[in-house]
């Protein structure tokens, strides 16, 4: 896996990935930005909450369940002292569909937490508190 980050101007750089898609990351106007884009440590929150995302959505697919919306809403607190590194994070997650069952709705979670999920476990091997909850809508 691969990616390259183009630095334009202040604080804002386009990153492709491997793959050929683009985004711009940028920083605040008082540290040299124009508030273009995320932010780097934004980034990494949202691919955090996409990967887990991927995985319940697999998990809950294979299990034939009838999911119509997800929504990985994505919390964190950093380290007040440089490096201000991620401490904590929640995820919690709104599944939407008809008849969801409780139950493969939390496995779905646990088995992305504890064993699928490369970026919340690279995070949490790093020491960063990872926790995870759920509402299921109908619908």
């Amino acid at each position: 896996m691969k990616a390259s980050v183009k630095w334009i101007d202040g604080r804002q750089f386009v990153a492709e990935s491997g793959s050929g898609h683009s985004v711009v990351i940028d920083g605040p106007p008082d540290h040299g930005g124009r508030n273009t884009g995320p932010r780097p440590m934004e980034m990494l929150l949202m691919g955090l909450g996409a990967c887990t995302s991927f995985d319940i959505l697999n998990i809950l697919e294979k299990a034939r369940a009838d999911v119509t919306d997800c929504v990985a809403s994505v919390d964190a607190e950093r380290a007040d002292e440089v490096p201000s590194v991620f401490t904590r994070i929640h995820v919690h997650f709104t599944v939407s569909g008809q008849g969801l069952k409780e139950n493969q709705v939390k496995r779905a979670v646990e088995l992305s937490a504890e064993k699928y999920c490369s970026a919340s476990i690279m995070l949490v091997k790093g020491g960063v508190e990872i926790t995870h909850s759920f509402t299921i809508v109908d619908g």
